[in-house]
């Protein structure tokens, strides 16, 4: 049974890094919101049935940022009930699925709100991938750079100097979306949570937890997170870029 297509786009975080004075997802790019270019990829695809926003409990900018005229909400959920951490605020999205109408076979497509630049065509891609997987999987991109560990520090301003040379032939740099069944993944991140919160990075890592092992799906150098000030100049661009010539 293929079940249905739920997309969760936890949206809860500061962004403290970015140097906003504002949550980075909020930031202007290219005429919108940071958010409302990661919303419009998912509502661009047929086959997501819904796309829930997880928003921390107090967020007053949401409603200060109204969606694009070419965007259609009526797919679109915004519920504020994020938690103290990514992890937290992804499993009150699942919980919060369950109780309005979601089945535990479904679907759902975990992606960070701050990755603007993910494409309509990356998301089916992965859908297709996965769609008949026994696990589920990822985005992820093979690991381009000579990968390096750092001495421990003697002090907390020493520099840092390199310890070894890592192979990267099996390395890869995961992205999102992320796509598991619903119901697996909610009791991944409910036992993860319980048992070693500091290593849920991810919902892939939740998943590897209970002896599974998620597809690799390859992904785009394009689809990065928009983390620190630099990030999102780049961001622009691209964004700009794909108006002026527009992608699938």
């Amino acid at each position: 049974m293929t079940g249905s297509f739920h997309a969760l786009i936890p949206c809860a975080g500061s962004g403290s890094r970015s140097g906003t004075s504002i949550p980075k997802q909020y930031q202007a790019l290219a005429g919108h919101a940071l958010l409302w270019h990661t919303l419009a990829a998912f509502h661009a695809c047929a086959n997501i049935q819904r796309i829930l926003l997880v928003l921390a409990p107090h967020d007053p900018w949401f409603a200060q940022h109204p969606p694009p005229a070419h965007i259609n909400t009526q797919r679109l959920e915004a519920a504020h009930i994020g938690g103290a951490s990514r992890a937290e605020s992804v499993r009150n999205g699942l919980q919060y699925l369950l109780a309005n109408g979601a089945q535990p076979n479904d679907w759902v497509l975990v992606h960070d709100a701050a990755r603007c630049l993910i494409t309509p065509a990356q998301i089916t891609q992965l859908i297709q991938a996965c769609q008949h997987d026994a696990v589920g999987g990822l985005l992820a991109l093979p690991l381009p750079d000579t990968l390096k560990t750092q001495q421990p520090a003697p002090t907390p301003h020493t520099a840092a100097r390199v310890a070894a040379t890592l192979p990267r032939s099996d390395k890869w740099l995961a992205q999102t979306p992320q796509m598991f069944r619903l119901g697996v993944l909610l009791h991944a991140l409910e036992q993860g949570l319980q048992q070693a919160p500091e290593h849920i990075t991810d919902e892939a890592s939740a998943i590897e937890r209970l002896g599974l092992h998620p597809l690799l799906v390859p992904g785009s150098a394009q689809n990065f997170k928009v983390t620190y000030p630099e990030d999102f100049a780049l961001a622009q661009a691209v964004l700009l870029a794909r108006q002026a010539q527009p992608q699938p």
